[in-house]
């Protein structure tokens, strides 16, 4: 039985949505991806409605049993990352309210899950998702090709539904591809570090 995952690059001008079935063996299929798209001369509290009745419209049509969002991060620009979280809190509130767990990525994590590489740019993500998905073109913009990365990668790192795998005793661990075995464990030797005030 596939795991479908809906994958989420968060933003308010560009949310990025995609949906994959992925199956025990870790081959993939595209079931859907999209843009949510809100105006900036827009409220906020309108452009975040939006955005969640989009996501609660996928969530209900497509009935995924995970989402994956991309962990947000301290950056430079103060606006675009509060923009970004309030983004992923609009999409959190979508999947706790159907019961749904919520797995959160860095971009490196993606980045590695996806290409074997923490460091690949935008291009070589979407060339792998592109490869994975067996797609005729790279997902555009660059925003509906991340959400998909970030579906793969959640499937991949979690793994298939406990029913879906002839082995009682399998776990999330034994269905990772090499790279990601290194990366969990990378994950886990390094300490979390603290922003500064």
């Amino acid at each position: 039985m596939a795991l479908r995952v809906l994958g989420i690059d968060p933003g308010l001008t560009r949310c990025g949505v995609g949906i994959v079935d992925v199956q025990p063996n870790r081959s993939a299929r595209l079931v859907h991806v999209s843009v949510i798209r809100t105006p900036p001369e827009l409220a906020l509290e309108e452009r975040l409605l939006a955005i969640g009745t989009g996501i609660a419209a996928l969530l209900d049509e497509f009935e995924p049993r995970a989402v994956a969002l991309e962990r947000v991060f301290a950056q430079h620009n103060v606006r675009t990352v509060m923009g970004t979280a309030q983004a992923s809190g609009v999409a959190m509130h979508a999947a706790a309210a159907r019961g749904l767990p919520v797995g959160l990525h860095t971009p490196s994590e993606v980045k590695a899950a996806v290409t074997g590489y923490g460091a690949a740019d935008k291009r070589q993500v979407a060339a792998m998702v592109q490869r994975v998905l067996g797609l005729d073109a790279p997902p555009t913009p660059a925003d509906a090709s991340d959400a998909l990365a970030l579906a793969l990668c959640h499937a991949w790192r979690t793994g298939p539904p406990a029913s879906s795998t002839s082995r009682p005793d399998a776990s999330p661990e034994t269905v990772l591809t090499p790279a990601q075995r290194a990366w969990r464990e990378a994950e886990k030797s390094v300490a979390p570090r603290r922003l500064a005030p």
